[in-house]
């Protein structure tokens, strides 16, 4: 389903259905994409673990798109390369340059 497979930018919520929690984040973990993902659930441990097993440059527990200045956001895969906001923001137009002096 093409909602599914591409990255949708909307206020679109494809709701699919699975049989194990293991499935459901195989399948989101196969996508090509992943800018940010989100886990919903009564149980706020049980939902954080589900979200640990994620791979998306932003994964939200109860909530999805708060974004905060001081918090990276980007995505991984085909999602996008580097972050905005926050610190890691500023790596991007940095280079590293080391001077390594010899001590008598």
């Amino acid at each position: 389903v093409r909602i599914v497979d591409e990255e949708e930018f909307g206020p679109v919520l494809p709701v699919l259905s699975y049989s194990t929690v293991d499935e459901a984040v195989e399948r989101a973990n196969t996508s090509e994409y992943g800018l940010g993902a989100s886990v919903w659930g009564g149980d706020a441990a049980t939902a954080e673990a589900v979200a640990n097993q994620l791979y998306a440059g932003t994964v939200w527990v109860n909530s999805h798109g708060d974004l905060s200045p001081d918090v990276p956001f980007g995505g991984v895969k085909e999602s996008g390369v580097g972050r905005q906001m926050g610190e890691a923001t500023l790596e991007g137009y940095t280079e590293v340059n080391v001077v390594r002096i010899k001590k008598a």
